[in-house]
Order: C-alpha cells, then structure tokens, then sequence
C-alpha cells in the first residue's frame, strides 16, 4: 500500500550507508523530472543539477569539506544542486525545493537520501567547499553550489519520527507567544 506524503515525510530519514547497489536509469529520469518540474519563483529557473555516479568522482567530493561528507564516498549517486544568482535573488530557496522534492522522490522510491550542505562551508583555511566542488564538475565561476544529495538503496531502515518528538511549542497561530 502507498504511503500518504505526510507518512513519507516522518519517515524520511538521512541516509549515510547505502548497499552497492546501482540506481537504475529509470529511477534516475523520475530525479530528473521531479527536479525539473519543481517550483521557483517567477518561473526563473535559476538551478543547473550534475548527476554523479563515477566512483573516483563520488570519492573526491567526499572530501570537500573537513566534516560531514565522508559517507558519499559510498553512495551509488550524487545529484550536485548548482544556482545562478545573476538569475534568481532567490536561487537559494528555489535550489533548496528542488533538493527537498529529490529527497522526496528518493522516499517515494525507497531509496535512502542525505543533504550535504555546501553553502557557506569551507574546504579548508584558503578555498570554499563550492569552489571545490565546481572545480572537480568543471562547473562556471558563475554558479554557486547549494548542495549535493547522496543517494542510494538504504544499508538499513531507520525507526520514523515519533509524533511526541513534535515540537509544539513551535507553532503559533495569529502571531508569536512566547
């Protein structure tokens, strides 16, 4: 039985092992059209998407930054977000759609996804995490990185949200209340 959005988002879970196994071309054009067809404003479009796979590739992008990009190295795929900010004064949120609708779609599919952030993140003391990540895709000075999604078929399942791990406290109706 298919599992409602709201079911898929509390049990959408960042994936940091995947089995070795390949994501088949055909799951990969559903990331294609999920990307494409997601919402930015003013119809801009201001996002560019390299899709990864090539595992000396994947390897080198693990180290882009000193924390929290190691694991890609074993991920069957990496979608890279790039956007153009001479296109969009808000190419950030737009790239961050299209990142979440990817992660989505993951779900959707079964497959495991996790969010490397690249904005404002460095390589090291002397270089950017963005400019090195667009230095190993050969990408234009142009465009900034957003992020890289890992993807691939999850090693093991994670226990969803637990609706008492909602934080209410959170929510304000009609204006802010401390």
């Amino acid at each position: 039985m298919r599992k409602s959005m709201l079911e898929q988002i509390q049990n959408r879970r960042s994936c940091r092992k995947f089995t070795s196994q390949p994501v088949g071309d055909d799951i990969k054009e559903q990331f294609i059209k999920a990307i494409l067809w997601s919402p930015t404003s003013k119809n801009n479009r201001p996002w560019e998407f390299v899709f990864i796979e090539n595992k000396q590739t994947l390897e080198q992008l693990s180290k882009c930054k000193p924390h929290g990009a190691a694991f890609l190295s074993g991920a069957p795929l990496a979608i890279v977000i790039l956007g153009d900010p001479t296109k969009s004064d808000v190419w950030i949120e737009d790239c961050s759609i299209a990142a979440i609708l990817v992660q989505m779609v993951a779900e959707d599919l079964g497959l495991g996804s996790t969010w490397i952030q690249i904005r404002r993140r460095e390589h090291d003391e002397n270089l950017s995490a963005g400019d090195y990540v667009k230095d190993i895709i050969k990408a234009p000075e142009c465009l900034e990185v957003a992020s890289i999604i890992a993807i691939g078929y999850k090693e093991r399942e994670r226990e969803p949200y637990a609706d008492n791990a909602l934080l209410h406290n959170r929510i304000h109706f009609e204006e802010f209340k401390k």
